[in-house]
């Protein structure tokens, strides 16, 4: 099955260094989620916007972490909000010419 992509994007309304100690907090919880290939984290700490963009095995594992208590959580979070989710396909052709890493040799 194909990789999957999400690309997420929203706002904290905290300090930078205080949002950096929140996430810390949960980024094994993240590196725990099943199907995770990987995640690199995402800050514009002028626009105080955050994000992230993950890479999962197949459709199927990135449907089961939207479901997750984890997701649940951070769409919770009373600091958090305007969230922005898109799920994306790669174009592995183009990929090649433009030196995109291999995904299947990434994880």
């Amino acid at each position: 099955m194909a990789q999957k992509f999400l690309i997420t994007n929203f706002s904290y309304d905290m300090t930078r260094e205080a949002y950096e100690d929140t996430v810390t907090q949960m980024a094994q919880q993240f590196a725990d989620v099943p199907g995770l290939v990987w995640k690199i984290w995402l800050i514009n700490a002028d626009s105080n916007e955050a994000g992230a963009v993950y890479v999962f095995e197949d459709d199927a594992a990135l449907q089961q972490f939207k479901a997750s208590p984890l997701v649940a959580a951070v769409l919770s979070h009373p600091a958090l909000s305007n969230f922005d989710l898109k799920e994306r396909d790669t174009l592995p052709a183009l990929n090649a010419i433009t030196r995109a890493p291999e995904l299947s040799l990434v994880g």
